[in-house]
């Protein structure tokens, strides 16, 4: 899982992010249901002191050091 204690997931990896079109609260979480100025991880991290329990990794996207059809190490 992406993430830590001092450092939330990378919400534009997420399958619940979605961008807005209000200028004010431009970034939002489908599943949680909030827009905001700031990346709903860090929200969540804010609230909670937990890294985001709903973050899910985009199918199709390379995690990062992982080149295209390889296998990344868990």
């Amino acid at each position: 899982m992406e993430g830590s204690r001092l450092n939330p997931p990378n919400c534009l990896k997420c399958v619940h992010f979605k961008i807005t079109w209000d200028p004010a609260f431009p970034r939002a979480c489908e599943l949680f249901g909030f827009r905001g100025q700031n990346m709903p991880s860090t929200e969540v991290l804010r609230a909670t002191g937990m890294p985001c329990p709903a973050y899910t990794f985009k199918e199709g996207l390379k995690e990062k050091g992982v080149k295209t059809g390889e296998t990344p190490i868990k």
